[in-house]
């Protein structure tokens, strides 16, 4: 969420930024920038008015003190006016600062000043590629049929379970994946993120504070009775963490790594591109979030953007990195890369991880402070990346890595797997 101090003194950029994004409602800007100086004026009228019935609370009890209670019975019809007058202020203002909130959690962030413009994906900016695609022999096939040949996975077993997007891993299918999950740790632990576990399940107030709440696309699973979401992503429960906590600089960097299910209902999606595991309802990630000092984000951007590298010129694949757009930015995000792998036998890339930083946008809805140097409160920058998402970064692998003697593991994951072939 925009700081209302921001909104008020950046005005310009604020429309500027919105427009990059192709956001339309930019007249709700001045609806905000108008209701908040509404709201001020209430303020200042009330404390105004709520120091004068005080002044007269104390006139009332010398009054009374001194015997004069015919006056200070006078005083006191006087006072219950002030009273009714009162609540009739703070009612006031509090409709316009509900108002004014729901207002502001309509407005997305506002993109850095290097997001490209564009309005879809086509427009993104590819700034980084690495290895050469392999060229596959004839008859290579996609990894649903991989995953089929050599019982790795199986569709309709999690449909006979769940439904269509809850696939069961088997076998070598199903210690790739906890090989994957452990790698991963390893190497954002070793890159200084402390691992935590997490609940799966998280309340309103942690969803509305990473900005998964409001859900304006239907994504997430929700259990009515206890009024409670199933996690997106690990980002959620994470960053909740340190909701409405004031932190003390020397604190900073918080740099933290968990591993969780996620869960999307990705309504709307059809067709031969979510095939197999290219778009499910539940699937495993490991997730790494920082909390950085203003000043220090954008490094702390690059350096998650190099972790991520490292990791995947580790697994031994193709991929690049986009810099998205600002149609294409996520609501909360100021500033996003994605990681894309080639998969060779579908012949077309697969976004595997999002890196993205998000400015104070998440502070401000978490209420997450810090305290500086010289004891003033600042807003911390909140930043995650998927390290990374497991299904894609599997298709890739069982796709790229197959051969007629089987499916070859990236030395790297042999001592994890404790194979290094799948035939």
């Amino acid at each position: 969420m925009l700081a209302l101090q921001y909104i008020r003194e950046n005005k310009d950029d604020v429309l500027e930024g919105l427009n990059k994004r192709g956001f339309k409602n930019l007249k709700i800007i001045n609806q905000i920038i108008n209701l908040d100086s509404e709201r001020r004026t209430k303020q200042a009228e009330l404390d105004k008015h709520l120091a004068e019935s005080n002044q007269m609370a104390k006139e009332i009890g010398k009054l009374f003190k001194a015997g004069e209670i015919k006056e200070a019975n006078v005083l006191k019809e006087k006072s219950l006016v002030y009273k009714v007058k009162t609540k009739k202020l703070q009612d006031q203002l509090q409709k316009t600062t509900s108002l004014l909130f729901d207002l502001r959690t309509q407005v997305p962030n506002i993109p850095h000043q290097s997001v490209p413009y564009g309005s879809s994906e086509e427009d993104n900016e590819e700034v980084f590629n690495s290895g050469a695609i392999p060229k596959l022999e004839n008859g290579a096939l996609p990894h649903w049929e991989l995953a089929n040949k050599y019982d790795l996975i199986d569709f309709d077993l999690g449909n006979k379970i769940t439904g269509a997007g809850f696939p069961v891993y088997k076998g070598k299918g199903a210690k790739l994946q906890r090989g994957l999950i452990n790698f991963f740790l390893d190497r954002n632990i070793a890159a200084g993120y402390k691992e935590v576990q997490l609940p799966l399940l998280v309340n309103e107030e942690s969803g509305f504070g990473t900005g998964q709440l409001p859900d304006k696309e239907g994504q997430m699973y929700h259990v009515q009775n206890e009024n409670l979401y199933l996690i997106p992503t690990a980002e959620v429960p994470i960053t909740n963490i340190y909701r409405n906590n004031l932190l003390d600089v020397s604190e900073l960097p918080i740099a933290l790594t968990g591993y969780t299910p996620c869960f999307r209902r990705e309504a709307g999606s059809y067709g031969a591109h979510v095939r197999g595991l290219n778009r499910l309802h539940q699937f495993d990630k490991v997730e790494i979030v920082r909390i950085e000092k203003p000043e220090n984000a954008m490094q702390a951007l690059e350096k998650m953007v190099d972790h991520i590298k490292s990791i995947l010129n580790e697994l031994e694949m193709p991929y690049r990195i986009l810099k998205l757009c600002g149609g294409d930015l996520g609501f909360t995000s100021a500033l996003t890369y994605d990681f894309e792998i080639y998969s060779t036998a579908q012949k077309r890339w697969l976004e595997i991880s999002s890196v993205s930083t998000f400015n104070n946008f998440q502070a401000e809805r978490l209420k997450l402070r810090f305290k500086d140097a010289q004891g003033k409160k600042q807003s911390v920058h909140t930043l995650n990346g998927s390290s990374l998402a497991l299904p894609r970064v599997i298709a890739g692998l069982l796709e790229n890595c197959q051969s007629p003697q089987g499916i070859k593991i990236p030395k790297s994951l042999v001592s994890y797997t404790g194979f290094d072939q799948i035939k």
